[in-house]
C-alpha cells in the first residue's frame, strides 16, 4: 500500500498543523518519572549499586527549618562514623504529619516524644536511647510580663496555646497541672493548638493568648533567636518532670547498625565535637533506655484520660 500524501491537498496545512502542535506540547510537557510514589522515599530497601538509606524522623520541635539547624549536625556525625549506610533527617510539618508517618512504618529511625514512643511501639518501633535528661523534660507557663497573671485562677475565661494536643510536655502535662490547680480544662479556659512550640510562645507575645506551654529545649532556643520577644515573657509555672524523648529504630533495621547508632549517641558527649552537637540540640547527653522505661508514660497518659481528656482528641 502506498503512503498516503497531502500534496496539493487542503488538507495538508491542517495536518502539517497538528502535528507541530503535538511536536511542541510532547516537548514542553514535564518529562513523566518512573519514580516510585513519594510515600516510598523512607523505605531503607536500596537501589541496586546504590548506599542503603535510613531516615530519622525527629517530632516537630520546631519548624523544619530550625529542626534541621538543630539536628543535621548530628546527622552528619553519625554519617561520617557509619560505613557503607546514609542517614537522612526527616522534618514534618507538625505533631499529625509525623505521627501519621510512623504508624505507616516509613522512617527507620525516630525520636518521638513519650507518648509517640508508646505509639510507635505497637507498629515495630523499638527504644534504643533517651535524648536528655529526665529532669528536662516538663511542662512549662509562659505569659507576658505585664500580663498580672500569678496563678492558674487567673486564667479563667481566657485562652492558652499549646503546639498539639498530643505534645506531652507542651500540653498534656500542663494541662495536669491546670487540673489539678482546680482548672476545668474543657470549660473554664480556651485550649487554642497552634502547631510548633515557637508559635506557642508568639502566641502570648502577641497577645494572642495569655499564656503559652512549651517546655525547656525550645523555650531555651526561643531566648537565643529571639531574645526582644523572649524578654517580655516569664516562666511562671512548671510542671514536675517524667521521661524524656526516646530514640527508637523500626524492627527491620539491621541489628547491627541499631547497635552501631546507639553506641554512637550514648557517647556523643565525651568529645568535644559531640558536645557542641549536643548543645545545638539544647540536650544534654543521651542515657541509655529501653521499651520498657516508658511504662512510666503509659501509667501517666492513663490517668489523664480518665481524669481530663483523649489524648488524641483536642476536648
Amino acid at each position: 500500500m502506498q503512503p498516503r500524501t497531502y500534496q496539493n491537498s487542503d488538507a495538508f496545512p491542517k495536518v502539517l498543523a497538528l502535528l507541530l502542535t503535538s511536536w511542541l506540547l510532547a516537548a514542553c510537557s514535564p518529562e513523566t518519572s518512573n519514580a516510585p510514589p513519594a510515600t516510598l522515599q523512607y523505605s531503607s530497601a536500596p537501589k541496586p549499586g546504590s548506599v542503603p538509606l535510613y531516615r530519622l524522623a525527629v517530632h516537630p520541635l520546631h519548624n523544619p527549618e530550625k529542626l534541621s539547624d538543630a539536628y543535621q549536625p548530628l546527622v552528619d556525625h553519625l554519617n561520617r562514623q557509619l560505613q557503607g549506610v546514609k542517614i537522612e533527617l526527616e522534618s514534618s510539618r507538625d505533631y499529625q504529619a509525623y505521627e501519621k508517618k510512623f504508624r505507616q512504618r516509613l522512617p527507620a529511625f525516630l525520636l518521638p516524644n513519650p507518648w509517640q514512643t508508646l505509639q510507635a511501639q505497637k507498629v515495630g518501633y523499638h527504644v534504643i536511647a533517651m535524648a536528655g535528661d529526665a529532669q528536662d523534660f516538663k511542662g512549662i507557663f509562659l505569659v507576658r510580663k505585664d500580663s498580672g497573671i500569678s496563678q492558674p485562677a487567673d486564667l479563667k475565661g481566657k485562652s492558652v496555646s499549646y503546639p498539639s494536643y498530643t505534645a506531652l510536655a507542651a500540653a498534656i502535662m500542663p494541662q495536669v497541672y491546670l487540673h489539678g490547680h482546680g482548672i476545668n480544662i474543657r470549660s473554664d479556659i480556651q485550649n487554642v493548638y497552634v502547631g510548633s512550640q515557637e508559635s506557642s510562645m508568639m502566641n502570648v507575645v502577641l497577645k494572642q493568648t495569655a499564656a503559652g506551654a512549651t517546655w525547656p529545649p525550645p523555650w531555651r532556643l526561643f531566648q537565643q533567636d529571639h531574645p526582644q520577644e523572649a524578654a517580655q515573657l516569664r516562666v511562671v509555672w512548671e510542671t514536675p518532670s517524667l521521661i524524656n524523648n526516646s530514640v527508637m529504630a523500626r524492627d527491620d533495621v539491621p541489628a547491627t547498625l541499631t547497635q552501631q547508632v546507639s553506641v554512637l549517641l550514648l557517647a556523643l558527649h565525651r568529645t568535644a565535637q559531640g558536645q557542641a552537637i549536643l548543645q545545638g540540640m539544647q540536650t544534654a547527653k543521651f542515657h541509655p533506655a529501653n521499651d520498657t522505661s516508658y511504662q512510666v508514660v503509659a501509667d501517666y497518659v492513663a490517668r489523664f484520660e480518665r481524669d481530663i481528656r483523649p489524648v488524641e482528641s483536642p476536648q
